[in-house]
């Protein structure tokens, strides 16, 4: 209207402004273009330019999506479960679990085909949540595997701060382990060579 650009030109706004204001019906805010830019840098920049350290900052971030059994048995399985996902969203739409783990296998995926590889999760050198970064690819954190909650992963960080375990017996008692957390870490691989009980026998 024009009464409406008088008065923003009474309060000296730019003709560009205006002009913009009678062409356009929405005018992107400098709040969301921010925001858009920093995305940008997060995402694009940092993917291309430090993809280990963006990764791990991702995976990280997503430890109840990410099922460190599943993703262990490399890329050929991981594009499989993939296309199967795939398939099933041209089916039917996927619901959110579903939905979480089909972008989870596309970050994994893409991560394989860059020639990036991961560590199994490690009683002793893993972090509790966070993936750490190695020559050529990411050590697992504890909580990655399916069945270690966040807070029992922090269980076992503390408790190996007081010297290595001696056995199954001594880590499920110091770190305060259900059994279900032990069963998993086992199926993971993380107790191979730790005895069962603290009881040693000579025969």
């Amino acid at each position: 209207k024009s009464e409406d650009v008088a008065d923003l030109k009474a309060h000296d706004v730019p003709d560009w402004y205006i002009d913009s204001c009678q062409k356009i019906k929405y005018l992107f805010p400098r709040a969301h273009a921010t925001a858009y830019v920093m995305m940008a840098y997060r995402i694009a920049y940092c993917k291309v330019h430090y993809p280990l350290a963006y990764y791990a900052a991702y995976f990280s971030k997503r430890t109840e999506e990410f099922d460190a059994n599943e993703i262990i048995k490399g890329e050929r399985y991981v594009k499989q479960k993939l296309n199967e996902l795939e398939d099933l969203s041209d089916e039917r739409k996927l619901d959110v679990k579903e939905s979480d783990r089909l972008a989870d296998y596309q970050v994994v995926y893409e991560y394989f085909l860059r020639g990036y590889t991961f560590e199994r999760a490690n009683l002793y050198a893993s972090e509790a949540e966070d993936f750490i970064i190695r020559k050529n690819g990411l050590l697992m954190s504890l909580s990655s595997i399916d069945g270690v909650s966040e807070a029992a992963a922090k269980s076992i960080v503390a408790a190996r701060a007081d010297g290595e375990f001696l056995s199954v017996e001594d880590l499920r008692s110091r770190a305060g382990l259900n059994k279900i957390v032990i069963d998993a870490l086992k199926k993971h691989g993380c107790l191979n060579g730790l005895q069962e009980t603290n009881q040693f026998t000579l025969f």
